[in-house]
């Protein structure tokens, strides 16, 4: 296991998939390293590459708009994605992407140790939760995964798509935020 800023920095200059070679920036995480909640995107979008941070154009306002309903902002999590960087068009991050980043993922959970992770989408959920996660049926359920309470939630931006989504993931939040009164994090 790498430290912080190994890792950072050898994520900075990964070249394990053909998307390091459309990337603005790699996206590596961003948030409060001291953290037990962990989100997990996908994989960065236009903005997102642009600027090197995850969640920061409208889906990432949403999220932030998310966070504080529930009495939270970035300082008190950490934010990441499957994925580093931007997927062409923001298409679906393919399998075989998903295979040269997860390492990177899988070192920010073991540095971490979140004690709560969420999912946001199906693409996360489906890596990190279950395969066969369905996002329109299992959002919301709590599971437990290697030492972590997982669960999932509707991605900000199928959310933008579709509004009708946001009574059922202000459900998801308000379980999310007893959870982490549960084990005050």
């Amino acid at each position: 296991m790498e430290n912080w800023e190994a890792l950072e920095e050898s994520c900075l200059h990964c070249e394990r998939c053909h998307l390091c070679g459309t990337r603005h920036n790699v996206v590596f995480g961003v948030g409060n390293r001291e953290s037990k909640l962990l989100f997990v995107g996908e994989g960065p979008g236009e903005q997102e590459d642009l600027q090197g941070i995850p969640f920061v154009g409208p889906a990432g306002k949403l999220l932030d708009d998310m966070l504080s309903i529930i009495d939270l902002d970035r300082d008190h999590c950490y934010i990441a994605n499957i994925v580093k960087c931007r997927p062409p068009r923001n298409r679906d991050p393919q399998p075989q992407e998903q295979d040269a980043c997860i390492g990177y993922l899988e070192n920010q959970i073991a540095l971490l140790q979140p004690k709560i992770l969420v999912c946001l989408g199906r693409i996360a959920a489906q890596r990190l939760i279950d395969p066969n996660f369905r996002i329109t049926y299992d959002h919301g359920t709590w599971v437990q995964r290697r030492g972590m309470l997982c669960t999932a939630l509707y991605h900000p931006s199928a959310l933008l798509r579709d509004p009708g989504k946001r009574p059922e993931t202000f459900d998801d939040l308000l379980s999310l935020r007893e959870k982490l009164r549960e084990l005050n994090i």
